[in-house]
């Protein structure tokens, strides 16, 4: 993997993390650099269902794809705030 790809995942895990966070209501026990991991993880797993689904790569923009990232990444958000809180 190059810089650029390493760069790339940063910050779409970044947006997607941060898209999770918005979803999940109330206050998250996590800070910046947990909701990026979150929102790595969620769009690699993201893409991978969705290719497995055959819905990865379509005419426009991917929003299947994009739905399937936040919706993990919000459960993601949600289950370690939860972890979190509970320390």
């Amino acid at each position: 993997m190059e810089i650029s790809g390493i760069l790339s995942a940063i910050v779409i895990g970044l947006v997607i993390g941060v898209l999770g966070r918005l979803v999940v209501p109330g206050r998250q026990h996590i800070g910046v650099l947990w909701t990026i991991v979150v929102g790595i993880v969620a769009a690699l797993l993201g893409s991978a269902i969705a290719a497995g689904f055959g819905v990865a790569d379509t005419k426009g923009p991917d929003w299947i794809e994009w739905l399937i990232q936040i919706a993990l990444a919000a459960v993601g958000v949600a289950a370690l705030g939860r972890v979190r809180a509970l320390r």
